[in-house]
């Protein structure tokens, strides 16, 4: 399987890229970034491009994939409702585009977050977005899921970029096992993301178009239990 994602250096996008090499049925791994991430890995491939609201300089690149997991997005703290819309929306949307034109029977992963607003007539500004994001994907013909995770735990090494999340994280992170016990409905980790993404590729996987956490986490441990029996 050949992947393309975006958003690979922000947290969630680590998590995913890191499932994506780890994974023996993914053979390339295609990460479209502004800057470069400083790995290497055999399967891994970047392009480096800055506008992402016209990718047609790249389409030529994005072609012969089997999935894209788009991880790309931003924080509405201090952020008008325009330019949210153009980085969540308008972003999202030129990637969906240019990936399912490329690639018939794609299979395009997308992550809002719980709390999403399906009706896109909600108070709260960024899940009107967002929703709006999630039903303009839904409505396109392609294969897409829409992933609403809650509080992430991030693992192995994964940071956001976002310097307000790195400081909740790291002052939250040691009461994960808690929350967990507590709320496991509302929680997962970045681990459990990366590996739930993969698992949707393969056929009969799961039924809903949109995933929470529960199931997010089901089929993080179903996958991660069959790469143990496999491995």
């Amino acid at each position: 399987m050949k992947v393309v994602i975006f958003g690979a250096s922000g947290m969630i996008g680590q998590g995913v890229l890191r499932a994506c090499l780890l994974d023996p049925a993914v053979t390339r791994v295609l990460v479209v970034v502004r800057n470069p991430l400083g790995i290497s890995h055999p399967k891994l491939q970047e392009v480096i491009h800055q506008d992402f609201t016209d990718l047609s300089a790249i389409h030529g690149q994005l072609a012969g994939h089997d999935a894209c997991f788009y991880c790309l997005g931003i924080s509405s703290a201090g952020r008008s409702e325009a330019e949210y819309t153009r980085i969540t929306y308008d972003y999202t949307l030129a990637a969906a585009r240019a990936v399912s034109a490329s690639n018939p029977g794609l299979t395009f992963t997308y992550v809002s977050g719980e709390g999403t607003d399906s009706s896109e007539r909600g108070r709260t500004m960024w899940a009107r977005v967002k929703g709006r994001t999630e039903n303009a994907l839904l409505a396109m013909p392609m294969d897409a899921y829409m992933f609403r995770p809650g509080y992430i735990l991030p693992r192995h090494g994964a940071v956001s970029r976002t310097p307000a999340y790195r400081v909740l994280y790291s002052l939250t992170s040691w009461l994960y096992p808690l929350l967990h016990r507590l709320s496991p409905g509302h929680t997962t980790t970045t681990e459990h993301i990366g590996r739930a993404i993969l698992a949707v590729t393969r056929p009969g996987a799961v039924e809903q178009r949109v995933l929470y956490s529960p199931e997010i986490n089901r089929l993080g441990a179903e996958s991660g239990a069959t790469a143990t029996k496999t491995g």
